[in-house]
């Protein structure tokens, strides 16, 4: 058997990588570039979001940038606002746009606690409705990509649009760092990289084992053959919408960290070309594994970081051109490569095994 199909290993390579990635901070003491390995598991969150979707529930969404861009500009908010006090109720932006009191839409975000909630629950809720509307309409497959697209160009549109509450094109710069009661969360330190690794890790293990749940199996039944499985009598409709709406909170966690990280957001959340990055990284690390989506993410954010400023404008081809030899050449991606490689030691091991057998059967003096 392929040791990569093994349900023991596959657990104990979790455990390693995750543990190799929490002595991060102990050997980089660079705070700037710890910040940034932080941001990489935010990365990481939204591939796993996407392997989740596409890989196992065969739904390829192409604007996972709508949830990440509604939590990224809820956890903003709620930032923004624990800085205004009576004295200076609005943000600086709003007086710049002519608004004389604070719009009934930041309202809520005056509350931390409340704003967080909601910074989970809004993107959370939109892909509960949008699922829901368009799986029960059975819009599938390229269809429901192109329906996916249209509404992330939708939603970046009118972030736009609502400059007087939103910032426009500038976006919203929080001044200070979330502070958690007495507790300030300082994006630069190591508290903050093992937290956003806290997270990812609870992420992963929660989608794996629902991927070999009960339901798992029915999820990846229904991206086999959807038909097949409506006729035995299974709410196709229930289960895409679960898996869509699980992939969208786990998207809406990572945009909270972003800004918690980087203390900005902007409308290029829900630029065309973010979410088409979530997708390469699905694709590339392999969208039918957990943790080789999340590497996919690591290596190519990675390499973006380190050969960004070599290749400047065209770092964008040459990213494009190495996904189309992926997909070309590896269509399982880096893990279809290491389950090939697995599986031929498995064989060879076999094989040795059979021809050692063999060789002390004929050594042994016939009766």
């Amino acid at each position: 058997m392929n040791i990569y199909y093994n349900v023991k290993a596959q657990w104990a390579a979790y455990g390693a990588i995750f543990l190799l990635l929490a002595v991060v901070p102990m050997i980089v003491s660079d705070s700037f570039l710890l910040n940034q390995f932080a941001t990489y598991g935010v990365f990481g969150m939204l591939a796993l979001s996407l392997s989740l979707c596409w890989g196992f529930g065969g739904i390829l969404n192409l604007g996972q940038g709508i949830p990440f861009g509604l939590g990224a500009y809820g956890m903003a908010m709620t930032m923004q606002m624990q800085t205004q006090d009576a004295s200076n109720p609005m943000p600086p932006f709003m007086l710049n746009n002519s608004l004389d009191h604070l719009p009934m839409l930041w309202e809520p975000f005056r509350s931390t606690t409340f704003g967080i909630i909601l910074a989970l629950v809004v993107p959370t809720l939109f892909c509960l409705l949008f699922g829901g509307l368009m799986f029960r309409a059975r819009v599938s497959g390229p269809f429901f990509a192109i329906m996916t697209l249209a509404m992330l160009s939708a939603w970046g549109t009118l972030i736009l649009d609502v400059q007087p509450y939103t910032n426009g094109a500038n976006g919203i710069t929080p001044p200070a760092p979330l502070k958690l009661g007495e507790l300030i969360v300082d994006p630069y330190s190591p508290e903050a990289y093992w937290s956003v690794l806290a997270l990812l890790f609870v992420a992963t293990v929660g989608a794996k084992l629902m991927t070999q749940s009960r339901f798992g199996l029915v999820v990846q039944a229904v991206r086999g053959d959807a038909e097949r499985v409506r006729f035995l009598g299974y709410n196709v409709a229930g289960y895409e919408t679960t898996v869509y709406t699980i992939a969208g909170f786990i998207a809406a966690v990572a945009g909270c960290c972003w800004v918690v990280l980087t203390q900005y957001v902007s409308p290029s959340q829900f630029d065309t070309t973010f979410s088409l990055s979530m997708v390469i990284w699905a694709g590339i690390g392999g969208r039918l594994s957990l943790i080789w989506s999340i590497i996919g993410a690591f290596l190519i954010q990675g390499a973006q970081s380190y050969l960004g400023d070599t290749f400047l404008s065209t770092w964008l081809l040459v990213l494009g051109g190495f996904f189309i030899l992926v997909v070309r050449f590896l269509p399982k991606g880096i893990a279809g490569l290491v389950e090939t490689i697995l599986g031929r030691l498995s064989t060879r091991q076999k094989r040795n095994g059979a021809d050692v057998a063999a060789h002390r059967l004929l050594s042994q003096p016939g009766e």
